[in-house]
């Protein structure tokens, strides 16, 4: 069995799209998947790329993905990368193909001179957060996010001024 990683190209957007939409079935929220092959061609190769993808192959097969972007540590003065998703395929999974696309992203967080390489877990995902932590990643859990979208982003946006 071979693993091989590669950066995704725009021949790719079914396939990370497909990915996706797998990625969401699995968290429980296929309805939320409502990205499109115009928002992610334009995300990921557009004029002002805004997130980076790499494909995760078995034996030349694509059976997974990670999908990140450039975050900034204000305290470390340094750039970090957020990891978006990461998702292998069912069929696919315990044979290194997960950790393999981890150490890659973590690889181009430490040649980009990168503070940080963080990411987000569901908090009932027991198999990835046995993964992680395997690795040595540690849950920032004095911290929640928050996120804004929807109509409560637009008026937050739309309060602007006033």
């Amino acid at each position: 069995m071979t693993i091989s990683i590669r950066p995704a190209t725009e021949a790719d957007i079914p396939l990370i799209l497909d990915l996706i939409r797998e990625l969401a079935e699995y968290e429980k929220a296929p309805e939320q998947a409502v990205a499109t092959p115009e928002s992610m061609r334009a995300a990921l190769f557009g004029e002002r790329p805004v997130a980076e993808c790499v494909i995760g192959e078995l034996d030349g097969t694509p059976q997974g993905f990670a999908l990140f972007f450039t975050n900034f540590s204000t305290w470390l003065g340094k750039p970090g990368i957020y990891l978006e998703d990461l998702f292998v395929r069912p069929a696919a999974r315990g044979r290194g193909l997960g950790k393999a696309l981890l150490a890659h992203v973590a690889a181009i967080a430490v040649e980009r001179g990168c503070g940080r390489f963080e990411w987000s877990v569901l908090d009932w995902n027991e198999p990835a957060i046995g993964f992680y932590k395997a690795m040595g990643a540690v849950p920032m859990s004095e911290w929640t996010v928050y996120r804004l979208s929807g109509e409560p982003l637009r008026q937050l946006a739309a309060s602007r001024g006033a």
